[in-house]
């Protein structure tokens, strides 16, 4: 018997689905049942079901009590081997890719819609054309030949096999949402904001309004930086923005109110009563996590702005009675994880020791002084080659060549318009598209011209008014965007683990995944988590002395872990 199923959902809630053989086609006919829940519930031997789209298949089995242990997302694969062959932007529908295939007029994808509070329907609306299930083994084997197109197969394999992997964890993170107390949060508001006017700002707000229309003379509104910037000018201070890094060295009485006004008008907006109503239902804050939301492969969410929720708010964020949250963040990731893809010796045995990676790397090369050391990495990650970036960068040249060595090569990449890949082969977009995909400022890629990697390919049509900037995109990306994908190896690989327990994963933000588990279960999700990083490493990198640890706190409160 096959262990791997494809799947179609009907639009009348059954299901068209069949094993599939080696070559990634049905092996036998096509078996049609009412229900698609009870289909794949009926099969619980089944290994990998192969369906369109997890976001448009599995909360539906989410919601009937239905698991499943794994998945390829057609849809997702589309997307990452479109980017691989330098075709980003082209529809990536299950019916584009039948098309591609066929030869035949491509159909756009559907829009993708902005959440909306209490929303859980899945991402594109209107639902997309059906496509019977022969046509999608169909694009599913074209894809299968397509990996071995590419030129690491085995990674770019792994990173489709991953996401899904990724597209499975975001969906149970999306149903189970992350535990939330209503109560705290409205205490936590009145405390920092006071009371609410019916249609005006809370107390404090208008309390600080207040001082700063005092401090100019006359009446300001702070939440218009053009009306700040014009009162400061008419004061005989001239800045441009009211940015807190501009002002907060002005010379004035109105600048300490207004850098705490702004403060509290960002929690008032984007944390206030209003989202707590919108987004915060039976003890869960819910939102839609989404695999792969920047072109880096970092996750966003699509509504409650999940992944900035502030260190006060996050007082908020109780686990249940009796249970407890296991938060584990990675310790200097992405150092580490340059060392693993550029094979640098002397980074990779720094990065092989569990203890403080910039401090190690200051008593090598910067005299014991931690902050340059981290400045200086960082500086060869981000780009910042000139004044001090630059003298940092030839002390790390001379300690870590083939480190710094391989983001020079996926800049120097970026800057004459070749494709720069992560280390499984996530490809950074064309130049006119890079800079507005990824709302972190910079990502990552494998794969440019180097010691350990293949040379960056020639994009036809290539031009970009910003060279040097591409350049400083693609930099980072090698190195953030290879840092995702060690991230979905190792949440792929805590699922597993979490399986046979009550621990449930509610929330993971880049380098940051929260467990929430029964007290009891705390060690043993602890110790999960940290064999799951390590596994990440080997599976991802391969074999290589570099660690990747975490920092781990159990805790009732998420604002008690940092």
């Amino acid at each position: 018997m096959s262990d791997r199923w494809a799947i179609a959902a009907t639009p009348d809630g059954g299901a068209e689905l069949a094993p599939l053989g080696p070559d990634g086609l049905p092996a036998g006919g096509v078996r049609r049942e009412p229900s698609l829940v009870e289909a794949v519930r009926g099969r619980p031997g089944v290994a990998r079901w192969v369906w369109r789209s997890t976001a448009a298949v599995y909360p539906r089995l989410l919601a009937a009590g239905v698991r499943v242990d794994r998945c390829y997302d057609i849809e997702d694969a589309e997307t990452l081997l479109l980017g691989h062959e330098g075709r980003h932007g082209e529809p990536r529908s299950a019916a584009a890719a039948l098309a591609r295939l066929r030869h035949a007029p491509v159909p756009p994808d559907p829009p993708q819609r902005a959440a909306e509070p209490g929303s859980q329907s899945s991402l594109f609306e209107p639902q997309p054309v059906h496509v019977p299930l022969d046509d999608l083994a169909a694009v599913y084997a074209d894809q299968q030949r397509r990996h071995d197109a590419t030129a690491h197969p085995d990674r770019m394999r792994l990173l489709t096999a991953t996401e899904s992997a990724g597209m499975l964890v975001a969906a149970e993170m999306t149903a189970a949402g992350l535990p939330w107390r209503a109560d705290v949060h409205r205490a936590v508001l009145g405390e920092l904001l006071g009371e609410r006017y019916a249609g005006g700002e809370p107390r404090r707000l208008a309390e600080l309004a207040d001082e700063i229309s005092a401090a100019f003379g006359r009446r300001v509104r702070p939440d218009l930086p053009a009306d700040v910037v014009r009162a400061f000018a008419q004061a005989g201070v001239k800045v441009s923005s009211t940015r807190r890094w501009e002002i907060e060295s002005i010379d004035h009485p109105a600048v300490k109110p207004l850098i705490e006004y702004k403060r509290l008008y960002r929690i008032h907006t984007a944390h206030g009563w209003s989202w707590l109503q919108d987004w915060v239902r039976d003890g869960r804050l819910r939102t839609e996590y989404l695999p792969g939301g920047t072109v880096s492969g970092r996750w966003v969410t699509n509504g409650a702005g999940a992944l900035q929720i502030p260190k006060v708010i996050r007082r908020a964020v109780v686990a249940d009675p009796g249970w407890r949250l296991v938060v584990a963040d990675a310790d200097q990731l992405e150092p580490r994880v340059l060392a693993a893809i550029s094979r640098d010796p002397g980074l990779m045995e720094v990065a092989g020791r569990d203890a403080d990676l910039y401090q190690s790397i200051s008593d090598r090369a910067f005299a014991s002084d931690r902050e340059q050391a981290k400045l200086a990495v960082l500086g060869a990650v981000y780009g910042q080659t000139s004044g001090d970036g630059l003298r940092n960068l030839a002390v790390l040249r001379r300690r870590f060549p083939r480190a710094v060595a391989y983001v020079d090569d996926a800049a120097r990449a970026g800057e004459e318009g070749r494709l720069v890949r992560t280390w499984l082969g996530r490809t950074c977009p064309p130049a006119a598209t890079a800079g507005d995909q990824d709302g972190e400022g910079v990502p990552q890629e494998d794969q440019p011209s180097g010691p350990a990697g293949a040379p960056g390919e020639f994009v036809p049509g290539y031009a970009s008014t910003n060279a040097r900037a591409r350049g400083r995109f693609t930099r980072n990306f090698v190195v953030q965007g290879s840092a995702a994908d060690w991230a979905l190896v190792m949440l792929a690989a805590l699922r597993r683990a979490c399986a046979g327990l009550a621990a449930e994963l509610v929330f993971f933000q880049h380098d940051e995944v929260i467990v929430h588990c029964p007290a009891e279960e705390a060690p043993a999700v602890t110790a999960a988590i940290r064999e799951a990083a390590d596994l990440a490493g080997r599976v991802t990198f391969g074999d290589t002395p570099v660690r990747f640890p975490f920092t781990t706190a159990v805790v009732e409160c998420y604002a008690d872990a940092k």
